[in-house]
């Protein structure tokens, strides 16, 4: 779909560190580019994160593989076998879910856990 206006959309510059200061390393945002949207007008630029793409979950070296139990929620198997709740992200990663809340449905269902480390993009 084409815009109505000519619309020049920065390059993300892979350099760019404003994200790595903005959010801390174990954040899913850690070191993604930022750019800079000028829209027409003279407004003022508007900086926004890149998108984030998702590795690939078969790429991502494997820690353990963990059993959902009954009525376990996703922060409650990420705590249980990474020590952190907010790092439910990286399990959803490392079994390719778009829905993290999909991974914990079937009790007895296996999880890759992933070796948690800094999710630079490239």
């Amino acid at each position: 779909m084409a815009l109505p206006f000519p619309v020049r959309i920065a390059t993300p510059n892979p350099a760019d560190d404003a994200a790595a200061r903005a959010f801390p390393a174990t954040s899913r945002y850690y070191a993604i580019p930022t750019a800079t949207y000028r829209g027409g007008g003279g407004g003022s630029p508007i900086a926004y994160l890149t998108r984030r793409f998702c590795p690939r979950g078969q790429a991502m070296p494997l820690l353990a593989r963990a059993t959902v139990n009954p009525g376990e929620r996703l922060d409650q198997l990420t705590a249980r076998t990474l020590g952190d709740s907010t790092q439910f992200w990286r399990v959803a990663d490392a079994n390719n879910a778009l829905d993290p809340f999909h991974l914990v449905t079937a009790p007895g269902r296996m999880l890759r856990i992933p070796v948690p480390r800094n999710t630079a993009q490239p």
